[in-house]
């Protein structure tokens, strides 16, 4: 699991040891990882179970992720299940985030994705066995206000997730695109302290899920081998909304696309409507002020 010493990736680490697996927890803070491990490590199920930690960037070397796997499954065996976690968020008006801001998420969140995963691939195929999970966002769904620079890093990871699966599916290696919408965990909080007022009124448009919860769908839809995951009825309908040209798991998912897809399609009108109502009425208060201000 990489981002695996904080928010969902942590919870889906604790889930998938909850379930007899032997862990490797992938992040930068050394001293995180260790905290994680303990905690873990309390929800073991036998004596056997490993929970190893590796500080490393998996967005900067190539060559240096590679090493580091190579190492875990030296001591653990090879990898059944990758879970790209790892990621960052900046919110802002694209006008106003620095330009080095963008490049950073990319590498991050779409890089820091594709370095890992690179480097287990090939095995998985050996064995004709695998899981590899992607996290994107329901803003990898849906651009919205405020994130120029997070929402394509995350569109981007379907882009790959559905090329890469035409490529392994033959090999019996199946590929997960978690959807989470806003969920309770510290990078989220950090996120809330610098959005947009308009990115703040259209995410309160709908709750905030638990990364518990999260983690137990992304996990249960990763070994059933679903290349779609979502939470609640919103994440469901944004699914099927952008559905497009995304592999189906079963001719049942499939049908219901195309059943829903009119309906939905009309709620999410309204949506839309309603974001940029959000944005003109921000604008005309700010225009108001400002020009208040000039008055005074």
């Amino acid at each position: 699991v990489t981002g695996g010493s904080s928010g969902i990736g942590k919870c889906i680490a604790i889930e998938c040891y909850k379930q007899g697996a032997f862990i490797t927890l992938i992040a930068r803070d050394e001293n995180k990882l260790l905290q994680t491990k303990k905690e873990i490590e309390k929800y073991s199920v036998n004596d056997k179970q490993v929970v190893l930690c590796i500080s490393v960037d998996v967005s900067k070397d190539y060559e240096q992720v590679e090493n580091v796997l190579k190492q875990a499954q030296e001591k653990l065996g090879p990898v059944d299940m990758l879970v790209n976690c790892a990621g960052t968020s900046v919110t802002g008006k694209f006008e106003d985030i620095e330009v080095n801001s963008f490049e950073r998420l990319m590498a991050v969140n779409y890089l820091g994705s594709v370095y890992p995963s690179r480097a287990v691939i090939a095995t998985m195929k050996e064995r004709r066995m695998g899981r590899i999970v992607f996290v994107s966002s329901q803003a990898g769904q849906l651009g919205l206000f405020g994130y120029t620079a997070y929402s394509p890093t995350k569109f981007a990871l379907r882009g790959l997730a559905e090329a890469l699966q035409m490529e392994v599916k033959p090999y019996n290696v199946y590929i997960t695109v978690a959807y989470p919408p806003d969920t309770d965990t510290p990078g989220f909080a950090e996120e809330s302290k610098t959005k947009p007022l308009e990115t703040k009124l259209i995410s309160e448009t709908s709750s905030v899920c638990q990364a518990e919860q999260v983690a137990r769908v992304i996990v249960k839809d990763a070994i059933q081998g679903n290349f779609n995951s979502s939470v609640g009825s919103d994440g469901y309908m944004l699914s099927i909304l952008t559905s497009g040209m995304s592999p189906v798991t079963s001719i049942t998912e499939g049908l219901q696309q195309v059943v829903c897809m009119g309906i939905f399609r009309i709620v999410g009108l309204f949506y839309l409507g309603s974001f940029d109502s959000i944005v003109r009425r921000c604008m005309m208060q700010r225009e108001k002020s400002e020009s208040a201000d000039k008055t005074e």
